[in-house]
């Protein structure tokens, strides 16, 4: 019978007499693999949160943007209309929305 040490991946576990003899005697070699608990929340619980509140904060920019967009145009148009109309008046009452440049 040869001596044999223990293999190299398990040899900082085993004592070397303790695997000799399970081998002499042909009892089987236990190895019991101590896991801990993560103490908090795998970060891959944190991604589906921040792509919701990123794509939130995306969505209320670009609803800002539009809705500038939006008066912009309609301020433009309202210029370009009483620009292109003169005095408006309602009911007797005379407005000059904008002086001549005279």
């Amino acid at each position: 019978m040869r001596r044999t040490d223990p293999p190299a991946s398990l040899a900082p576990h085993i004592p070397a007499d303790a695997y000799r003899r399970a081998q002499a005697t042909g009892q089987p070699v236990v190895i019991v693999v101590h896991t801990t608990d993560s103490d908090g929340r795998p970060l891959g619980a944190y991604l589906y949160p921040l792509a919701v509140a990123t794509a939130g904060a995306v969505g209320v920019f670009a609803t800002v943007a539009a809705l500038l967009a939006l008066l912009d145009f309609a301020i433009h148009t309202a210029v370009s209309i009483a620009a292109a109309t003169g005095p408006i008046s309602v009911g007797g009452i005379s407005l000059k929305l904008f002086g001549s440049k005279r």
